[in-house]
């Protein structure tokens, strides 16, 4: 049997994504789609280079497909578009399945989420607490999951009353997309660095809370796609207002790249922020109660948000793609859930860096030599900065040392140096990876959310004075713990650092320029490395390097 889940519109609106499930629930694939078609996020595109890559890796054709797993209803929200399911399937994916179409099942937004994250955790049981924008008809969402059971649905909350909702007018009054909500977290630091107390959004009854800003009246499991974006604007409308207000105008006063020296930007971002940190936190409490155990996975677009994530106790569990994306694996989880597994899901799931072949670029511009350890090491000692593509591709948006930009993190210049590499705000953080032994001397310890780097965590003394490239400014990083041989090079490097006596910890940030999607393939390496100013590529069992201009030639 083989189960194709995806994120696809019209339902699925952005990071749309295919993944590929077989009878025993084993996710064989995993792909974003802007990570094939090379748009950032995919906006409204059919995840049809995702799927395709599924089945190659799978060595099977599209008439095998058993069951396509959508992670929305979209007959609730679409009512009447389409007159069949083959016509939905040529829209929302686009692959020729031929005389054999597969059935299709339709899975609620949030239970997808739910499922995505669950299911990839190493529990037993636990609650599952879904936080985004909205799903069909709520924003926030309590379930409880146990291994060979149906879950259960405890608690919802109307689209309305939604965290994300308020996120996003923050982020849009910042001059951000609603998809840049990172931006915002990493501009919330600075509030807390300089101790500001922002007034207070939420507040708490017993079980329950009351934002700011009460949600408008909604027609639940009947709203279309329509009504649900009219009350969309007009509730992310309303909180702009409120921001303007607290702020006392209507935007930045500083452009984007000098935000962190804006009083008001700050204070919007942080607002914002301990908005979403005192919610979620009285929601996971919520959600641990309900269920009756203390293992708690998250999932939903605030699951990004890995400030908050580092602020709520253990054990806890975040997925590598708690997005929208992540719905993919969720509808087919729910239609095919995997057996117990007692080590989190892998997040190397996509494209082999050299699915291709052998890579062929013999352009006189690069110098090319088998990869040594050593030598490597000794690049980053010496300060340069370079990127990693090796294996199968990382899911999820963080970069995890297989699509990596790293360099040694022993000043702060060096943050300044690869956001100059990166073109981005000076004002934004990077994140640290290290082996687990090394990684409880430098920051609090996490014990699922360092896999992935989703949680934000507290340097300690050693972490600020070896690593000071990857500490924020409110003294937090976001770490990544690296196991084993996840990533070849990365570490090996590591362990050679350890070995030659200095600090085994590199500054780790996605493979990608401003605008870009994470590099995918080989070609996709190797035009990022042209066009970023990066030292060195690592592409498989390779090293590349820009081969000095000639005299009187500018590069």
């Amino acid at each position: 049997m083989w189960i194709l889940g995806v994120n696809a519109p019209p339902a699925g609106r952005h990071d749309t994504a295919a993944c590929l499930v077989d009878g025993e629930g084993r996710v064989v694939a995993f792909c974003e789609e802007e990570r094939r078609n090379r748009r950032r996020h995919s906006l409204y595109r059919k995840p049809l280079g995702a799927a395709r890559f599924c089945l190659e890796q799978a060595g099977i054709t599209a008439a095998d497909i058993d069951v396509v797993a959508v992670g929305w209803d979209d007959e609730q929200l679409h009512p009447h578009r389409f007159a069949d399911d083959t016509e939905f399937l040529a829209y929302a994916v686009g692959l020729d399945f031929g005389d054999r179409i597969p059935e299709v099942v339709r899975v609620g937004h949030h239970q997808a989420h739910a499922a995505s994250s669950f299911y990839a955790s190493p529990f037993t049981k636990a609650g599952v607490l879904v936080v985004d924008g909205h799903g069909e008809n709520e924003s926030s969402s309590i379930w409880t999951y146990e291994n060979g059971r149906p879950p259960r649905l405890q608690r919802s909350w109307q689209r309305t009353a939604s965290l994300g909702y308020a996120y996003d007018a923050a982020s849009t009054w910042l001059g951000f997309s609603f998809l840049n909500a990172g931006k915002t977290m990493g501009l919330a630091a600075y509030g807390r660095a300089r101790g500001i107390t922002p007034e207070p959004l939420v507040s708490f009854d017993g079980d329950d809370f009351r934002l700011a800003l009460n949600p408008l009246p909604e027609r639940a499991g009947r709203a279309d796609s329509q009504e649900i974006k009219d009350q969309y604007d007009t509730t992310v409308a309303r909180w702009r207002a409120h921001f303007t207000e607290l702020a006392g105008a209507d935007g930045p006063a500083a452009p984007e790249d000098r935000l962190a020296d804006d009083p008001r930007s700050v204070l919007v971002a942080y607002t914002a922020q301990r908005l979403v940190e005192e919610t979620v936190t009285h929601l996971a409490s919520q959600t641990r109660k309900a269920a009756g155990v203390e293992e708690l996975c998250l999932s939903g677009g605030v699951a990004l948000n890995c400030s908050t994530n580092g602020t709520l106790p253990g054990p806890l569990y975040v997925p590598p793609v708690p997005h929208d994306a992540g719905v993919a694996l969720g509808a087919a989880w729910t239609v095919r859930p995997p057996g117990p597994r007692a080590e989190p899901l892998t997040p190397y799931l996509g494209i082999d860096v050299l699915a291709d072949g052998e890579v062929r670029d013999d352009a006189a511009d690069l110098v090319r030599t088998p990869l040594d350890t050593d030598e490597l090491t000794g690049l980053l000692l010496a300060g340069q900065i370079g990127a990693i593509a090796q294996g199968r591709a990382e899911v999820g948006p963080r970069a995890l040392c297989r699509r990596s930009i790293v360099a040694v993190p022993d000043s702060a210049d060096v943050n300044t140096r690869v956001n100059a590499v990166k073109n981005r705000e000076q004002w934004r953080p990077f994140a640290g990876v290290t082996r687990a032994s090394y990684g409880a001397l430098l920051w609090e310890q996490q014990e699922h959310l360092s896999r992935y780097m989703l949680g934000a965590a507290r340097a300690t003394d050693l972490g600020r004075r070896v690593a000071p490239g990857v500490v924020h400014v409110d003294g937090t990083t976001r770490p990544q713990v690296l196991r084993g041989d996840e990533a070849p090079a990365v570490g090996a490097v590591l362990d050679a650092l350890t070995a030659q006596g200095a600090p085994p910890v590199l500054l780790n940030t996605s493979f990608n320029d401003k605008g870009e999607p994470v590099v995918d393939t080989a070609a996709d390496a190797l035009a990022a490395f042209r066009s970023m100013d990066l030292d060195f590529l690592v592409l498989g069992d390779e090293l590349y390097r820009k081969r000095p201009p000639a005299a009187g030639v500018r590069r």
